[in-house]
């Protein structure tokens, strides 16, 4: 019963973040000709010769991608990605004959680059995502680990909004979505991330193994193994360490648990983090 009222509220909340996203798109950003990138932006741009709406666009963008998912990564990859997908397509859809709010370019783009960010911040603290670039970078993160997640984010909204800008000829409607990408980006990072904190995890269990093929797979975060020894017991055990962004806590706490119930986890505070994935040594973000 305990689970079930779980899966209730994670839910719940996936729907209410997937509603506030649709609403940036329908409410604002697409009714003005804003482009936010990735495939929602990819999506408004195939709409102006395409005769569907861009949730249904964007839902059919996303059926080949996580199909690929699936299969790299296995059937666990479906999850409530799936259903955010769905959900944010169908409140496109709905939300968009009642749009635009208004006709100031500038206050839809702000407005829905903030609302962009609050909707997919609820999704994503769920341990969901909506699919689109999320997918792609996770794909191309896992051949190719030394490249930067936030700069593949960087380079495909960029090209979305660059083509926006060829497209329909307007620069003007280009910066504008620049407007709203970096509004969006720097909400999320600072509801996210902080001031470049993380989790630190501490986990013993005796299917750690199991526990560290999970997290690196679903996750795509590092974990080390440390040598340990029971106080009482003198039995030797493996600890492991982990890191893991904010929003990404619920869903490595979520795995530990699945796995092993019995498992003793410690969550602390990483005020800063140098390496992969984190800040430079030099103190740039890489």
């Amino acid at each position: 019963m305990k689970k079930f009222a779980e899966t209730v509220k994670e839910l719940f909340l996936i729907t209410v973040g997937c509603g506030i996203y649709a609403a940036a798109v329908s409410l604002f950003l697409d009714p003005n000709g804003i482009v936010p990138g990735g495939f929602t932006g990819i999506a408004m741009i195939l709409g102006r010769f395409i005769p569907l709406s861009t949730g249904t666009l964007t839902l059919i963008l996303n059926i080949p991608l996580l199909a690929a998912g699936i299969f790299i990564f296995g059937a666990k990859f479906l999850g409530t990605t799936v259903y955010a997908v769905l959900a944010s397509s169908i409140f496109m859809n709905m939300l968009l004959p009642f749009g635009p709010l208004t006709d100031d370019i500038l206050l839809s783009s702000l407005a829905g680059g903030a609302l962009m960010a609050v909707g997919l911040e609820i999704v994503l603290l769920q341990g969901a995502t909506t699919g689109g670039t999320d997918v792609v970078v996770k794909i191309l993160r896992k051949y190719f680990r030394s490249i930067s997640a936030g700069k593949l984010f960087i380079i495909a909204d960029g090209l979305v909004v660059l083509c926006s800008m060829l497209v329909f000829k307007n620069i003007d409607a280009g910066l504008y979505a620049a407007i709203c990408i970096i509004v969006s980006s720097s909400l999320m990072d600072a509801m996210l991330y902080g001031r470049d904190q993380a989790k630190l995890i501490i986990i013993i269990s005796d299917k750690n193994r199991e526990i560290s093929e999970r997290l690196l797979s679903e996750l795509d975060v590092g974990a080390t193994f440390l040598e340990g020894q029971g106080a009482y017991s003198g039995n030797d055990k493996k600890v492991l360490l982990c890191v893991v962004r904010k929003w990404l806590l619920g869903r490595a706490l979520k795995i530990i648990k699945t796995v092993d119930r019995e498992s003793f986890s410690i969550v602390s505070t990483a005020n800063e983090v140098f390496g992969e994935g984190y800040k430079a040594h030099d103190g740039e973000q890489i």
